[in-house]
């Protein structure tokens, strides 16, 4: 399959430049929104998560009310080895409870509140190199989980795991377009939209894919936002919501490496339905 043209114009609605005096504020690689656009969860790659709530003039984001960073825990209770950690994918389930994705040792885990459960690892998963691993993380309407990593295995295409009963399959897989993988959420439709990045050596370019899923595999696979060098910084986390109107939100937030050359950034765009 080949990815599609620009399926229509993609309109932002606002970037936020969200700054905070607190040593652990930074490297954010995922998030997830409420299905009112206020309240979030934002998923650190320092083992951290935050919660909070958006403050808004006619949609856009104009401010931030978060609390602390509350560090991830492991699967004894205790603080995690930063070696070990290395948080990327996040996902919420109906029930509250958050899914956690790893790149050092890839690997998906379960919180609910600080308890950490392990859940199962494919064979496949020790073949990802270090930090091109699981990325993103996201659950469909039916409540299944599935995962990608960063980059694929070699030549081949991405693959894309769901979490069936007791054991990840591969559900589909889709064709590299030379980006890198960084997000991942589901729609209302079921559909999936991907956030997509690349590095091209002054900074960060960013597109957003939707990809449509029918009888077990990817049906159309369109791009709905291809952003211009460095008119964003290095957006890796992704919710896709609707507004009060009934339009297609897409919320996302970069992960500035804790490097003053950077920034946190939160950007928006109202996209076709």
């Amino acid at each position: 399959m080949h990815l599609a043209a620009p399926a229509g114009a993609a309109d932002l609605v606002g970037a936020f430049a969200w700054d905070r005096d607190a040593s652990d504020h930074g490297g954010f690689s995922a998030i997830e929104v409420g299905p009112d656009g206020r309240d979030f969860v934002a998923l650190s790659d320092r083992t951290g998560i935050v919660r909070g709530t958006f403050r808004r003039e006619d949609g856009a984001i104009t401010g931030v009310e978060a609390g602390p960073m509350m560090p991830l825990t492991d699967l004894r209770g205790g603080p995690m080895d930063r070696d070990y950690g290395d948080s990327e994918g996040l996902a919420m389930a109906a029930d509250g409870g958050l899914y956690v994705s790893f790149e050092g040792t890839p690997r998906v885990w379960r919180y609910d509140g600080d308890d950490a459960t392990g859940l199962p690892r494919h064979p496949d998963f020790d073949l990802l190199a270090g930090n091109r691993a699981l990325e993103a993380l996201a659950i469909d309407g039916q409540g299944r989980l599935y995962t990608l990593p960063e980059r694929p295995l070699g030549d081949l295409p991405f693959p894309v795991w769901r979490l069936d009963g007791d054991a990840w399959a591969l559900a589909f897989t889709l064709p590299d377009g030379g980006y890198a993988i960084a997000g991942a959420d589901f729609d209302d439709r079921g559909r999936l939209y991907l956030l997509e990045r690349r590095f091209l050596g002054v900074g960060f370019q960013s597109r957003v894919r939707r990809v449509t899923i029918g009888d077990g595999r990817a049906t159309a696979d369109d791009v709905l936002l291809e952003t211009e060098l460095r008119q964003h910084d290095n957006l890796e986390g992704l919710a896709v919501w609707r507004d009060a109107e009934g339009a297609l939100r897409l919320t996302m937030i970069s992960d500035d490496n804790f490097n003053f050359l950077q920034r946190t950034e939160i950007v928006e765009y109202r996209v076709p339905d």
